[in-house]
């Protein structure tokens, strides 16, 4: 699977202003189906290791901040 990390290559899009990863948070990598989300510790925010995204949306759904945008392509909704 491909890795991404920049935000414009990912459907899903995390603030990182308003994500609370660095105080323990793990909500959206553990409701994600496809365990496409993880913790980058070094920055303390949330973010999408590989492009695999079904739009299921729990990740953004369940964020306790509504940090969490996931970016459905036009041609899917």
């Amino acid at each position: 699977m491909p890795l991404a990390k920049m935000v414009t290559s990912v459907p899903v899009v995390v603030n990182a202003d308003a994500c609370i990863a660095h105080k323990g948070c793990t909500v959206c990598v553990d409701v994600c189906p496809l365990d496409v989300l993880a913790v980058d510790m070094a920055e303390g925010t949330a973010y999408m290791k590989y492009d695999e995204c079904w739009y299921c949306l729990p990740c953004e759904a369940d964020c306790p901040t509504n940090a969490i945008t996931v970016n459905i392509p036009y041609l899917l909704r």
